[in-house]
């Protein structure tokens, strides 16, 4: 049987990091993925540019059970840290959109940086090749056995950086969950975050014909502390509502619950068309479509059964704040969200009230590391699941060469 110090299942983000900075700090090192394509996540993420951190990234950005889990990693392997490796790797990027770094070229130089980071570290690498057993091992050695599809090995540490359920067609599966209940460990209820949110069909229809339009939002749910507001772009499509503001609210929302839109944040409709009542003589629909996409505003008179066609001098001051206040706080309530096949992360796993915030190691299993997806924290849109990813791995590697 062969024997390593560290196997670590999962040649995602997490594992590939973990990986090669373990083998580069002096571990022997196997690495296992049950899927032919190497890091496929990476390679689709941000548009096939990958985004890959947040220079904003803070505890902050981050939802758990226990949201205090993620602060030592997070401060221990910060974005400088994962910017300053790219940049040794000779790999160009730019800030897109709030603190967003993504690749200039593609993500596969991200990838590419990663395989280079584990071959310098002598990693042993095996792909395509499954894990079909765990057990610990007996005795004074410790440890764990691995059956895989290419033999049995064994090790004294065992990483599962295996991630989340979304996106099955690219091999995503529960293993690392089987792998935690197998060994006692609980799991806060996975479920999609970052996934468009579904909407009944027949209350949507009047909204359908707005299909295509963006615009900058407030979405807000909850209330009082548990309330939860992203400052983000909207779109409407046939089926509902979509867009960075949706992904970044999916998170927080419960089956349930509403979501409450501000379609002009930072502005004071009622205001602005009092205002122009006073000083133009323009029709209603030209000065509403100043203030929100034309279609949107069209839409928006027509349900408060105005005329979009009446001048403003005409308009009645108590119908202007009508609709200037239906703009600002448009309630709408899901009845679902679109699942693992549109979700980009998985928010639940494995309870961190159950690893060690240092060093990702199970309190229950001495050995036993979890990372990643995988973990119960997830992180807002827009590079921080790939900080969390990086981070994690990071603080594993570095107790896993100091066992």
């Amino acid at each position: 049987m062969e024997t390593f110090d560290v196997v670590i299942v999962g040649a995602g983000a997490a594992g590939l990091f973990c990986a090669g900075r373990a083998g580069q700090l002096g571990q022997r090192v196997l690495l296992l993925d049950h899927s032919p394509k190497i890091a496929e996540k990476i390679r689709i993420s941000g548009g096939g540019r990958a985004n890959f951190t947040n220079l904003d990234t803070t505890p902050a950005n981050f939802l758990s059970d226990n949201p205090r889990f993620c602060r030592s990693a997070l401060a221990r392997y910060t974005p400088g840290d994962f910017i300053a490796l790219v940049r040794r790797h000779g790999i160009t990027f730019h800030e897109k959109h709030k603190g967003q770094l993504f690749c200039d070229r593609s993500a596969e130089d991200l990838i590419t940086m990663l395989l280079r980071e584990c071959d310098t570290g002598g990693v042993v690498r095996r792909q395509p090749c499954g894990v079909k057993a765990i057990r610990q091992r007996s005795g004074d050695a410790g440890g764990f056995e691995l059956d895989t599809d290419a033999g049995s090995v064994q090790a004294s540490r065992l990483v599962i950086a295996t991630g989340g359920l979304p996106v099955p067609k690219i091999g995503a599966t529960d293993f690392g969950l089987r792998i935690a209940q197998q060994f006692g460990h609980t799991l806060i209820a996975p479920r999609p975050a970052l996934v468009p949110l579904a909407f009944d069909p027949v209350r949507w229809a009047p909204y359908a014909a707005l299909s295509g339009v963006a615009l900058p939002v407030g979405i807000s749910v909850g209330s009082g502390k548990l309330r939860t507001t992203f400052l983000e772009d909207l779109l409407l499509t046939h089926r509902g509502l979509s867009g960075p503001a949706v992904l970044q609210i999916s998170s927080y929302w419960r089956p349930g619950q509403a979501l409450q839109i501000d379609l002009a944040p930072g502005v004071d409709l009622g205001a602005r068309l009092l205002a122009a009542k006073q000083s133009s003589r323009r029709q209603l629909g030209n000065e509403f479509a100043a203030l929100l996409p034309t279609r949107l505003a069209e839409a928006w008179l027509q349900s408060a059964g105005l005329d979009a066609q009446r001048p403003m001098p005409d308009c009645k001051d108590k119908d202007l704040q009508t609709v200037a206040q239906r703009a600002r706080a448009w309630e709408v309530s899901p009845i679902g969200d679109e699942g693992w096949k549109k979700a980009e992360v998985m928010a639940g796993g494995v309870d961190t009230r159950e690893l060690s915030s240092q060093t990702l190691e199970s309190k229950r299993v001495p050995g036993l590391h979890f990372i990643g997806e995988v973990v119960d924290v997830t992180g807002w849109l827009g590079g921080y699941n790939f900080q969390w990813a990086w981070a994690s791995a990071a603080a594993c590697a570095d107790a896993l060469a100091m066992a």
